[in-house]
């Protein structure tokens, strides 16, 4: 089954420079350390959730230090921060 990783994240504020950031530089990042997909949501004024999802766990858990670094880059580079992931296997998928 897939596994996903999801991230929230808070802004201090919000404009079209940070969406391309995220668009154009971290999220092929993610990309390449193996995910299969990455979908940047924005969930309220100055808040958003990062969806990853990779084919398998092993892949999820193999991509885990690359993506602490470029979460890390992120928060460098970006008035954000993040406050909480979470990560899993699906067990139903459609």
């Amino acid at each position: 089954m897939s596994f996903f990783t999801i991230s929230q994240w808070e802004a201090d504020e919000w404009n079209d420079e940070m969406e391309a950031m995220a668009r154009d530089q971290f999220a092929p990042l993610i990309m390449k350390v193996g995910a299969q997909s990455v979908d940047f949501i924005q969930t309220g004024d100055l808040t958003f959730s990062v969806v990853t999802k990779y084919a398998d766990e092993a892949t999820g858990i193999a991509a885990a230090q690359k993506i602490a670094e470029i979460r890390g880059q992120a928060a460098t580079k970006l008035p954000v921060r993040m406050i909480g992931d979470v990560k899993g296997s699906t067990f139903v998928s459609h």
